[in-house]
């Protein structure tokens, strides 16, 4: 059958400050699942929290983009926003960008990605004779985040041994958006490994080039799919980070699981942090983990799944960062941010004045460079040079 995984995330209200959503929200949120479940809209759901933001992870057969699907998690973040508000919940409704969405969710504010592909887990199916996937949910972090190591886990042998191996040695297609044309889904594809060069001088800008998708060159079949959507360009003004989400499938005629989360041991630098203005590292964290650290650090959860042959999931879930392998890197997030944020406003320890465009960031810049003067033509500062009508004197 066609099935597909949606993966539908919001920041709707935290407590505390942009910490976590309460109990009562995620509860409202499962209930919603539920209900959805029962009547047949959708197949299987997961609901957890990656910082302040609610993800729910499901499975339907109604394709990508469908207005239904999208419809009920949009009600649902509504609901969660209401009890937010009741409440006095911060940032309430924060990633709900427009009044009512218009078709689907996508381009309202909430993170989506989505993948269809035919489920048949059967061992007769050389392909795909069993289902795992991933989710990928980060706080904190802006659109590129998962750039660099989705890249090296699918472009690079040094991270993903099984690229040798003759199925996936025969590549995988990179689609990359242009987030900052906001016309439509500008993209370029390109394959690894023939055009390894020219898709890290796309993907090394994490604010403007993202990751959308990529494509098994074997198969055809897609293998991982991701939110990268800008919010200011949503909103017209920031809002917050954008905080994407990806599914990435796993074994088989794909990397493995080991193989896709290892780069995140570099706990590589991306913009994001404290009021999305800083460059920190990305710190791998158990789902439902919420944000207390230093200045906050970017957060990035990764669970697994399988998935039965009616497209539930099967048995419960894996949660790849919950683990003491991981406490390493955690510390070596910790001390990268400490050194980062030792250096305070200063270079490259802040995002560009063209990355803080619609905050308050770029009036307090512009306010200051609307008061600055052409020096006069005998050298003098503005502020010290005498009136022309004194020099004639």
């Amino acid at each position: 059958m066609k099935l597909t995984i949606s993966i539908l995330k919001a920041d709707v209200g935290s407590i505390g400050g942009h910490t976590r959503p309460s109990d009562r929200m995620l509860d409202a949120v499962r209930a919603d699942c539920a209900t959805a479940v029962r009547s047949g809209l959708l197949i299987d759901t997961f609901v957890g929290h990656t910082g302040d933001d609610i993800c729910i992870t499901c499975t339907h057969t109604r394709g990508p983009l469908n207005t239904e699907v999208h419809q009920f998690a949009w009600n649902a973040f509504m609901k969660a926003t209401g009890i937010a508000r009741d409440y006095g919940l911060y940032g309430a409704g924060q990633d709900l960008l427009v009044d009512a969405p218009s078709g689907n969710i996508r381009g309202a504010g909430p993170a989506v990605a989505e993948v269809e592909f035919d489920h048949d887990p059967v061992k007769t199916n050389r392909v795909r004779p069993a289902e795992s996937f991933m989710v990928l949910a980060a706080d904190k972090c802006g659109p590129g985040a998962y750039n660099l190591p989705l890249f090296l886990g699918f472009a690079d042998p040094m991270y993903c041994g099984g690229l040798m191996l003759p199925r996936l040695s025969e590549g995988f297609t990179f689609n990359i958006i242009d987030m900052d044309n906001t016309e439509g889904d500008s993209i370029i594809s390109l394959n690894a490994p023939e055009d390894y060069y020219k898709i890290t001088v796309l993907l090394r800008d994490n604010e403007r080039f993202g990751i959308d998708s990529i494509v098994s060159r074997h198969t055809g079949q897609m293998a991982a799919a991701i939110s990268a959507t800008r919010m200011h360009n949503i909103a017209g003004t920031y809002t917050g980070k954008d905080d994407p989400v990806a599914i990435v499938r796993n074994q088989g005629v794909f990397p493995a699981p080991e193989e896709l989360i290892s780069p995140f041991a570099k706990a590589h630098f991306i913009g994001g942090d404290a009021r999305g203005s800083h460059v920190m590292p990305l710190m791998p964290v158990a789902i439902n983990t919420s944000v207390t650290g230093m200045y906050c650090l970017p957060l990035v959860s990764c669970i697994g799944f399988s998935l039965a042959p009616k497209g539930n999931f099967s048995d419960s879930f894996c949660d790849f960062f919950d683990n003491v392998a991981w406490d390493y890197v955690r510390n070596l997030a910790q001390e990268k941010g400490i050194q980062m944020r030792s250096q305070g406003w200063s270079g490259a320890a802040m995002l560009p004045y063209g990355e803080l465009e619609y905050s308050g960031f770029r009036t307090s810049i512009t306010d200051l460079v609307n008061q600055f003067a052409i020096k006069d033509t005998n050298g003098a500062h503005p502020a010290t040079a005498k009136p022309a009508a004194a020099r004639k004197r």
